[in-house]
């Protein structure tokens, strides 16, 4: 069972306590925050990230937390270092419980700009990588008969917002990709759900909107409030809790009744 305590204002689970979670492009915005709240909860949290010195400060930030968590470098488009990172994780720490499958970019483009070259870069970027982290950790959550994925999308798609095209169409196969393990995994034990955020207040995403801008997502939405990291990582931590045991399969929006 959980309880709550002022960890951020999240519940506890005591399910999380010494469990390895990896969190991918976890150095900022609502990566940063995953990895707070998972280190929070007593998980044994490594975080992955191609920015050396957000991880870094991230990491030095948290250093005093029990146990604290562990940065590690990583270019997740470059496949070779990513089986490479997740295999040394496994090897230092054992099977991974929980993989958080978080990064990806935002940079907006124009349909009759896209060449070949970028369709691949932002597939790269956006979507490729979480496929092949999850088949990364898969093996040892198949032996420990347990495990969770947990992949990110995007409200993006389901607005059909503009100057987003193959950042949409990487964020609605996410959501595909997310039904397709949960069917071939879960008779091992391991469940995958998706995550879609909707607005979240980032720093990255305050450099896109005016506060004119901001107003009217606010006044889109059900409720009158700039969601924030936390919110996003209230919902991954009882996803990937034992709470959640009996949850597979779907997407779970944190977007304020903007949809």
């Amino acid at each position: 069972m959980s309880g709550t305590n002022g960890l951020n204002g999240h519940a506890v689970y005591p399910s999380l306590k010494g469990r390895l979670v990896v969190v991918t492009g976890g150095a900022s915005g609502i990566g940063a925050g995953l990895t707070e709240a998972f280190v929070q909860q007593g998980a044994r949290v490594v975080f992955l990230d191609i920015s050396a010195e957000q991880g870094r400060a991230l990491d030095q930030s948290l250093s005093g937390e029990d146990p604290a968590p562990e940065f590690r470098v990583c270019d997740l488009t470059d496949l070779e270092r990513l089986k490479a990172t997740i295999a040394s994780i496994v090897a230092d720490h054992g099977p991974v419980d929980v993989l958080v499958n978080n990064a990806a970019n935002d940079d907006r483009h124009a349909i009759g700009e896209v060449t070949p070259a970028y369709w691949d870069d932002r597939m790269s970027v956006n979507l490729r990588h979480q496929f092949f982290a999850s088949q990364g950790v898969i093996p040892g959550m198949r032996d420990a008969g347990r495990g969770v994925i947990l992949n990110l999308g995007s409200i993006s798609w389901h607005l059909a917002l503009p100057q987003l095209s193959l950042y949409e169409t990487a964020k609605a196969a996410i959501e595909g990709m997310t039904r397709a393990m949960a069917r071939e995994l879960g008779g091992d034990g391991i469940r995958v759900a998706c995550i879609v955020p909707g607005n979240v207040k980032t720093d990255r995403q305050m450099q896109w909107y005016t506060p004119e801008a901001e107003a009217e997502i606010v006044d889109a939405q059900c409720l009158k409030l700039r969601i924030e990291p936390r919110d996003v990582a209230a919902l991954a931590l009882f996803l990937a809790s034992d709470d959640a045991r009996a949850i597979t399969g779907h997407e779970y929006f944190v977007d304020a009744g903007w949809r």
